[in-house]
């Protein structure tokens, strides 16, 4: 439960125009009880009230490992940031947007899939809505990983 309630946004739409104009997401994962987070590039879709974040990545590495063993996942995106001037330094505050959730994340294997996730992606980070050409050596190169939310709030606190 969020504690500041006057700045919690709960309509949808908002949430997404904040997530559209956040370009990095930070990743939490847990091996063996030690948390770890990754900051990554990423996309979304929202279909029928599910949110699912997609993100790319080598085919080994530690987050790989991890992903292996442990499927839960977090997630905190933010933007908006803009320092708010106060007469002393405990007056000073900063203006932000952020969205924060829960989930499961997993490998996608099918290549009609991962290409709609790098689709996804791609439309999130560039702004422009479409369908790129991707190669089979480059499908093959790549790891696409999807994160089923089951849980996410957002905050804002404005100038």
């Amino acid at each position: 439960m969020m504690r500041r309630k006057d700045r919690e946004i709960t309509e949808i739409n908002e949430i997404l125009s904040v997530m559209d104009r956040c370009k990095v997401c930070r990743l939490g994962i847990c091996e063996n009880g030690s948390p770890y987070i990754v900051p990554l590039n990423f996309g979304y879709s929202f279909d029928n009230g599910i949110l699912s974040l997609y993100f790319h990545c080598a085919h080994e590495g530690k987050k790989i490992d991890i992903i292996r063993k442990n499927s839960r996942a977090c997630f905190e995106l933010d933007c908006d940031h803009k320092m708010i001037p106060g007469e002393c330094a405990c007056k000073y505050g900063f203006a932000f947007s952020s969205v924060i959730g829960f989930g499961e994340i997993g490998f996608i294997s099918d290549k009609q899939e991962k290409i709609r996730a790098l689709d996804k992606l791609m439309k999130h980070q560039t702004g422009n809505d479409i369908t790129h050409e991707y190669n089979e050596s480059e499908i093959d190169r790549v790891t696409v990983l999807k994160m089923t939310v089951n849980d996410f709030t957002c905050k804002q606190k404005t100038v």
